[in-house]
């Protein structure tokens, strides 16, 4: 049985926990345009960028929060992608893995 003094005791933990888990995802690095992998799928960090004669799938509109690979949250200017792990992508950023989101 939990009492409102453990739960006094305990609160000061969550939140230095929450804390922690904000800071750590503050710190994952951007993708750079320029590495290997994000060069050879055409990532540029504004999808109006996008090199449209060397990837003709591109269309208007679409973007890295609008992909299925996209993890971020909606709004989120930035978040992880299935493609770059450890990495972020800009949410307004395009490469040719692009999927729309159903």
């Amino acid at each position: 049985m939990t009492s409102r003094r453990t739960f006094i005791q305990i609160l000061p933990l969550a939140g230095g926990l929450a804390l922690c888990a904000r800071t750590a995802f503050a710190d994952v690095p951007n993708v750079d345009p320029k590495d290997p992998q994000a060069a050879a799928l055409g990532y540029v960090v504004d999808a109006t960028k996008a090199d449209k004669a060397k990837f003709t799938k591109y269309a208007a509109g679409q973007a890295c929060g609008g992909c299925q690979l996209y993890q971020g949250k909606a709004g989120d200017a930035a978040g992880p992608c299935a493609l770059f792990a450890g990495k972020q992508v800009s949410a307004k950023g395009w490469c040719s893995a692009y999927a729309k989101k159903a």
